[in-house]
């Protein structure tokens, strides 16, 4: 076996979806699938890591909250990609700001999940179209309308520039930048998601979708 290898588990009450997979990843050689399991309680029985990457069904058949299943997997150090037979993406949204990495639809074929898989495990985001359209969508109070300027500023910025380097980015003088970055942070607060610092603003572009 070449390269490195991936660990992933998959927490989904769909046994014919648990074997399918089961069979399909038998063949791909940088991914291996350990645990297949129906609940998150039964994947954190041990108290051991998950895996490299989680792959979890939205709403199990357990009833437990995906928000809450996403945050106690992400405590445990593995990274989580959602899927779902749900096509609107703005359940999507929520999962993300929990924590996880990206969200996914089931009607996906299985090689469109292995590459969101193997982005995952690299500490990329997984911005699939269902929920790049909910994020474009939405209009939630807690997601701030940022200007075009104020976009810009935070991008370079929280892409990890210091603040006068991403101010001659965006072509203005570190001072304006400053002025923008400073109204980035005020709308983040009313809408009660404060971010004073560079990687709390990462996380709000993540967490968000900007780009």
């Amino acid at each position: 076996m070449g390269g490195p290898v991936t660990r992933v588990s998959v927490v989904d009450d769909d046994r014919m979806l648990l074997d399918g997979m089961a069979a399909w990843f038998s063949s791909v050689e940088d991914l291996v699938l350990g645990r297949r399991v129906r609940t998150v309680d039964e994947l954190l029985a041990d108290g051991g890591p998950a895996a490299d990457v989680v792959v979890l069904d939205l709403l199990l058949a357990d009833g437990s909250d995906p928000v809450r299943n996403v945050r106690r997997l992400v405590e445990t150090g593995s990274r989580v990609l959602v899927v779902s037979v749900v096509p609107h993406g703005e359940r999507g949204i929520d999962v993300v700001r929990a924590g996880a990495v990206g969200y996914l639809t089931k009607d996906h074929d299985l090689d469109v999940l292995a590459d969101a898989v193997r982005s995952a495990a690299a500490g990329e985001t997984v911005h699939s179209p269902e929920l790049a359209f909910a994020w474009c969508r939405s209009d939630r109070p807690d997601r701030p309308q940022l200007s075009t300027q104020e976009r810009a500023v935070l991008l370079a910025y929280a892409s990890g520039l210091t603040l006068a380097t991403a101010a001659r980015q965006v072509g203005i003088r570190p001072a304006t930048a400053k002025g923008y970055l400073d109204r980035v942070k005020e709308k983040y607060a009313r809408a009660g998601r404060p971010a004073y610092t560079k990687v709390e603003l990462a996380a709000r572009v993540r967490e968000d979708g900007i780009a």
